[in-house]
């Protein structure tokens, strides 16, 4: 009979090379690194390129009262990158209808109105049945931390799992968010 280590690194076999690095390496629990969006440019963000070091995911919009946090997110990209954070925007409609636009409008928003320079996916649904399989995992591991609006931001520890949310209303340039940055980038 089959264990369910075993059967999950039987699935796991199935899926991209990043997963499979995680299967051969023995993990029984899926970290964040196991996943990749489809870049708003075409490629795949794949997030076991930033293994060992934090992320943050937000789910963004191009219509919304919290739109402008792009300047926010930008100014902790600036602040933190060149010391390990990567921050991926993943563009969604599922808020109010608030991203209707393609890639050149949401690259518009991001790119030209804002000077985004972190990467940023094509559109995704976060939430629900149909969300994206990083939203599926991190419902799994914070259901009650869900995203319930455009701009929710998922900080994801250097172990691959998360390590604080902040719902929308809290601004990229908050202290609290700095702080956990910090504490993460810290982290060994």
């Amino acid at each position: 009979m089959l264990n369910r280590r075993t059967m999950l690194i039987a699935a796991l076999a199935t899926a991209g090379p990043a997963t499979r690095a995680l299967a051969d390496s023995g993990m029984s629990r899926i970290s964040a690194y196991a996943f990749s969006f489809p870049a708003l440019s075409g490629d795949d963000i794949r997030l076991a390129a930033f293994t060992g070091r934090p992320l943050m995911v937000v789910n963004t919009a191009s219509q919304c009262g919290y739109t402008p946090q792009y300047a926010g997110l930008q100014e902790l990209w600036n602040e933190f990158r060149e010391r390990g954070l990567t921050i991926i925007g993943v563009p969604s409609n599922d808020f109010g209808g608030q991203e209707p636009g393609g890639a050149s409008e949401i690259s518009e928003t991001a790119h030209h109105q804002y000077g985004v320079t972190f990467p940023i996916a094509a559109k995704a649904v976060v939430v629900g049945p149909k969300a994206h399989p990083f939203y599926k995992w991190a419902a799994e591991a914070r259901p009650k931390e869900v995203p319930r609006w455009n701009f929710h931001k998922y900080l994801i520890g250097r172990d691959g799992y998360i390590a604080e949310v902040f719902p929308s209303a809290v601004e990229p340039t908050d202290t609290r968010i700095k702080t956990a940055v910090a504490r993460a980038l810290a982290d060994s």
